[in-house]
C-alpha cells in the first residue's frame, strides 16, 4: 500500500507518524528514534532520518534549522506557508504567519527577475515561559 504521495506505509512509517502527532514541539531524528525504541518500536536510526526526511520532502512535516545547524522535525497544525519563533532552550515554537515578510520576498524576486522563489525563515528567543524562569 502506498501513501497518497507514493511512499509505501510500511509499519515504520506509521510509528514515526503516530509519534509526530504525539509531540507537541519540533525533535531531531536522534530524537525521534529514542521516543520510537522507548516505545518498544523497531526502528533504526538511518530509517527514522530517511522517513522524516521523505514526510518534509512531501510537505507533511515542518523542518526547522536549530542554531546549532541540526534539522528538526515537527508536524505542523497550518497547512498554508508559515514561519515558527523558536524557543531556544526549550525548544518550543509558535506558528507564525508574516504577510510583511512574504511581500518582502516577492518584491525582491519580482526586483531580480527570479521565479519559483521559496523560503524559510525561523525566529529564534526564549519563549514567555523560558524569560520568567530565568528572571
Amino acid at each position: 500500500m502506498a501513501s497518497p504521495t507514493g511512499q509505501r506505509i510500511t509499519k515504520q512509517r506509521v510509528a514515526v507518524s503516530d509519534a509526530l502527532q504525539a509531540l507537541p514541539d519540533f525533535v531531531s531524528a536522534q530524537e525521534m528514534h529514542r521516543y520510537l525504541v522507548d516505545g518498544d518500536n523497531k526502528v533504526s536510526l538511518a530509517t527514522t532520518y530517511r522517513i522524516l526526511t521523505q514526510l518534509a520532502d512531501d510537505g507533511l512535516v515542518d523542518t526547522v534549522r536549530r542554531e546549532d545547524g541540526e534539522t528538526v522535525y515537527r508536524r505542523c497544525e497550518v497547512e498554508a506557508h508559515h514561519h515558527h519563533l523558536v524557543c531556544t532552550r526549550c525548544g518550543r515554537a509558535v506558528e507564525i504567519e508574516t504577510p510583511a515578510v512574504e511581500e518582502l520576498v516577492s518584491r525582491a524576486a519580482e526586483a531580480h527577475g527570479y521565479t519559483s522563489v521559496r523560503h524559510t525563515m525561523e525566529i529564534f528567543g526564549l519563549c514567555p515561559a523560558c524569560t520568567a524562569e530565568l528572571a
